[in-house]
């Protein structure tokens, strides 16, 4: 389909295309508003509009409903046949598991379903199996408002991808990468520092609270932190690495159980915060 294939189709049909991005009632009913859309540049600004502006708790739980769970393969086929196509590939990381890593998704889904009261949401592309499991497991930590945030975030790198998916032949080089990206050096063996868990968190009262969450891969990189387009508000933020357990992972006794790096952002450019770390010692600046 093109942009002007969608941008013609009747509203009943319309709705439906845009639905088998992101499940979203409120979210879809904005987007049919903003037809046509002149460019997928305007159609992308609007569907991040229509997400982070006017949609909230109740329209983000509306929209996990529509995803199977990750590994849940007989669902995926059976009980979605709509998005069945966009969500084998996001999750063709779980087709190559062992069966240990599926039963461990399985049980972890389970009891976080429990505790959340939604499946858990993840962008599952590029991403393997025990990675998945792994962040099923740090997220597993996180309160519940803490997870909302950090699993609408998740949502609309999905729904980006079927959008793209949705449209293949448009051109979306304007997306650019996550506005915040990181990685992490263990400079005591002069290699990236990889499986490390990372919280980006904003100020909340006294505390902090998490928005986004992921796991550094063999680079020591999280390239998606934030979706593509996504634009912080000026202001304080954190990011807290998981530095003990890295450590603790290797058999080593690290100095620090955290690294926790406050920074600003000023403005809509791109923010690189990266992290030189060994067991005793850590610095960071901001990277290009």
């Amino acid at each position: 389909m093109t942009l002007n294939e969608l941008n013609n189709l009747p509203p009943a049909e319309a709705a439906t295309a845009l639905q088998s991005c992101c499940g979203s009632g409120r979210w879809v009913a904005r987007m049919l508003e903003g037809m046509p859309f002149p460019s997928v540049e305007d159609l992308a600004r609007q569907a991040t509009d229509a997400w982070y502006g006017h949609c909230a708790d109740a329209d983000w739980r509306e929209a996990f409903t529509h995803h199977p769970k990750i590994g849940d393969l007989d669902s995926l086929r059976k009980k979605y046949a709509a998005t069945s196509h966009l969500a084998g590939a996001e999750q063709s990381g779980v087709n190559s598991a062992d069966e240990r890593t599926l039963q461990s998704l399985a049980a972890g889904n389970d009891r976080y379903e429990q505790q959340q009261g939604f499946i858990f949401i993840v962008c599952a592309t590029g991403k393997s199996a025990p990675e998945m499991a792994r962040l099923l497991q740090d997220r597993l930590h996180n309160e519940s408002e803490e997870e909302i945030h950090v699993a609408m975030g998740e949502q609309h790198k999905i729904t980006l991808l079927r959008l793209k998916k949705l449209l293949p032949g448009e051109d979306w080089s304007f997306l650019r990468v996550s506005q915040l990206t990181t990685h992490v050096l263990d400079t005591s063996i002069g290699r990236p520092g990889k499986d490390i868990t990372i919280r980006l968190q904003v100020p909340l009262g006294k505390s902090w609270r998490t928005i986004a969450q992921g796991v550094t891969n063999a680079d020591g990189r999280i390239p998606d932190l934030l979706p593509p387009g996504r634009t912080l508000p000026p202001g304080t933020y954190r990011m807290a690495f998981d530095t003990g357990a890295y450590f603790a992972a290797q058999g080593l006794t690290g100095f620090y159980p955290a690294v926790e790096i406050q920074f600003t952002v000023f403005d809509g450019s791109h923010y690189h915060v990266p992290l030189l770390v060994n067991p005793f010692g850590y610095s960071t600046y901001r990277g290009s």
